[in-house]
């Protein structure tokens, strides 16, 4: 289905039953494709929502603007859209900084937040010969297959990464050069530090994009009460690389709320 928010068509998929609701925030060059087999193993106990950003997937890319508070007012809009009332926000990589400036906000119903390899509310250490190289990365195949050899660790089976390499490219231009020309340099450590719910965050062991000594260093000191999980031997497309250790951590996790498994 498809959902008018913030002057964007948002392509929205909906699964599952219960009372709490997973809303997951897919990667830079992912789609809600990226959590289908998190969502699979999910959707019994949650109402699971994954979409697909502004500019990506089969979302509206005519938007000018694709800024992390963009992202976060889109995800904000969708969930009052969709008449939430208690949910949980899953955002990986570029969709957890964009979890995070949200949760800062303290919205209504918001029950928890898991960031999965999630980059840092610091501006991102990154060379600018790099940052110019990832604005193109996206618009050919061969540059997709670069870009996936980079950030992932543990091989993928043939058609989840003929998934992978069609979402990269299925962008548009100004959403593909966003992420590394701006948004991944907005500083957002001191909304962090304004996040209280219950935190987890699952860091991939070898990622080499959002590194396990960074997230320690510049995520973890802001959140209050997080929790680490480290997902051992995978890169930074663990709800792909290992998608059953992220589905058990959400699980464990919430589980261990007093409001239980959502039922």
């Amino acid at each position: 289905m498809h959902y008018h928010v913030n002057g964007v068509e948002l392509h929205v998929e909906q699964q599952g039953q219960g009372d709490t609701a997973l809303v997951f925030l897919h990667f830079y060059g992912g789609s809600a494709r990226t959590w289908t087999k998190v969502v699979d193993a999910l959707k019994e106990d949650y109402l699971c929502i994954t979409y697909d950003h502004r500019g990506w997937g089969d979302s509206d890319k005519s938007a000018v603007s694709y800024t992390i508070q963009d992202l976060a007012d889109d995800a904000h809009a969708l969930i009052q859209e969709l008449g939430l009332n208690r949910y949980v926000l899953v955002g990986h990589s570029m969709g957890a900084k964009t979890a995070q400036l949200l949760a800062s906000r303290h919205p209504a119903g918001l029950e928890a937040l898991v960031l999965v390899a999630p980059s840092p509310p610091t501006p991102q250490d990154m060379p600018q010969d790099m940052r110019n190289a990832m604005v193109h990365f996206y618009d050919s195949r061969e540059g997709a297959e670069i870009a996936l050899g980079n950030i992932a660790l543990l091989p993928l089976e043939e058609h989840i990464r003929e998934i992978v390499l069609e979402d990269m490219q299925r962008s548009a231009p100004l959403a593909r050069a966003a992420w590394p020309e701006a948004a991944m340099l907005e500083d957002i450590s001191a909304e962090a530090n304004n996040i209280h719910v219950p935190t987890l965050v699952l860091a991939g062991e070898s990622d080499p994009v959002d590194r396990l000594e960074t997230l320690k260093s510049e995520l973890l000191p802001r959140i209050p009460h997080a929790e680490l999980r480290v997902i051992p031997q995978t890169g930074h497309l663990s709800p792909l690389e290992a998608p059953g250790d992220i589905s058990e951590g959400i699980s464990h996790f919430l589980a261990k709320q007093k409001w239980g498994n959502g039922k």
